[in-house]
């Protein structure tokens, strides 16, 4: 039975988006063969876009010719138009190749993948999905994963007050993990009125819009609203820049107090980057601490493995149903729409999913 199913595909197609140049989203259609030995053939239900990382490619603004991402096999090479990206991707395994796991057929994965609507690909590359989690919820394992990185590199303390700029995916997820910490303070800071409102339901105490004229004043005036709050105790002890926008970062630096954490988990492709470095920063002693998915502190490494992190992750996506987020499920052949919709209407887009043919 085993081999009969490897075989049924011969040569099939299979339907790869491609960045063709900036603001074009193609679909192409290319020959697939079947699965080697120890490998899976996967059929897409969905697939997620990263409202950050691939809006930078959609709109032009990725550094070209640098790689793409060295951790991930599937996403090796250059940055160039025409160029696959997309890293979250759910479907089930249909065929397997020669001494791949026979208990993999027919179960339900998860890929660091481009969108595309069948992949070949060994099964070492495939997560089996925890039977009791939502395929949908599963979507949204890289942003928790880099979600619990932050965290993990911020290391916040009892009782401390945080801001966290920025309330797209991740800045929510980030937010909803927080709200598990006996924080004194938990502020939600942005744009947009929906993402701010899921701040609210997701656990943060406070949350701001910064386009507000009084945004500095109210943002002071929580920061100080304990009697106990000394000069210098004064400012958040835990700033997380999750926003997008380079220029939040100077922000985040004015709000900082003595001593601070500031963890930027943004990436900013080409955007350039102006600090103020001056008084502020360096009498109060501020740290910056660059956040990055692949990895965690170094002090961490040694215990907190790749494997246990995810563990964590798959928890996570479990208890907080990330689902909920999906504002929109949009058909992968009508995927350049959704492109659009992300870039041209913020306001009613946050997490938009792009649904395969077949899917229920």
């Amino acid at each position: 039975p085993c081999q009969g199913r490897s075989q049924l595909s011969n040569m099939m197609k299979t339907k790869k988006l491609f960045f063709e140049k900036k603001k074009i989203v193609r679909i192409r259609e290319e020959s697939l063969p079947p699965p080697g030995a120890g490998q899976v053939m996967v059929q897409t239900k969905y697939s997620a876009i990263s409202a950050g990382t691939e809006m930078l490619f959609y709109r032009g603004n990725f550094p070209e010719g640098k790689a793409t991402d060295i951790s991930l096999t599937s996403l090796a090479g250059k940055m160039n138009y025409p160029i696959q990206y997309g890293y979250a991707l759910v479907g089930q395994v249909i065929e397997i190749g020669k001494n791949a796991d026979f208990q993999l057929l027919d179960k339900s994965v998860f890929l660091f993948h481009p969108h595309q609507s069948h992949i070949v690909v060994p099964q070492t590359e495939v997560y089996l999905l925890p039977s009791e989690l939502d395929e949908r919820n599963a979507l949204f394992l890289p942003n928790m994963e880099t979600a619990v990185g932050c965290v993990m590199d911020a290391k916040p303390l009892l009782g401390e007050k945080l801001i966290i700029f920025g309330q797209g995916i991740v800045g929510l997820l980030t937010t909803a993990i927080l709200a598990k910490y006996p924080l004194k303070q938990l502020i939600a800071v942005d744009p947009l009125k929906k993402r701010r409102e899921y701040a609210k339901k997701l656990g943060a105490t406070k949350i701001l819009d910064p386009r507000s004229k009084n945004f500095a004043v109210e943002l002071e005036k929580i920061l100080r609203s304990n009697k106990s709050d000394s000069e210098q105790g004064s400012g958040a002890d835990l700033i997380f820049e999750l926003s997008g926008n380079p220029e939040v970062l100077n922000v985040a630096i004015a709000f900082a107090g003595y001593q601070s954490r500031i963890v930027v988990g943004s990436w900013y492709g080409t955007k350039k980057v102006q600090l103020n470095l001056g008084e502020h920063f360096h009498r109060n002693r501020l740290q910056i601490i660059s956040s990055q998915v692949s990895t965690i502190h170094p002090e961490l490494r040694g215990r907190w493995t790749k494997d246990r992190r995810l563990e964590l992750v798959w928890k996570y996506l479990e208890e907080l149903n990330p689902s909920s987020l999906i504002s929109h499920q949009i058909p992968f052949s009508e995927a350049q729409s959704a492109y659009e919709l992300l870039d041209e209407k913020q306001e009613e887009a946050l997490q938009v999913v792009l649904i395969y043919e077949g899917t229920g």
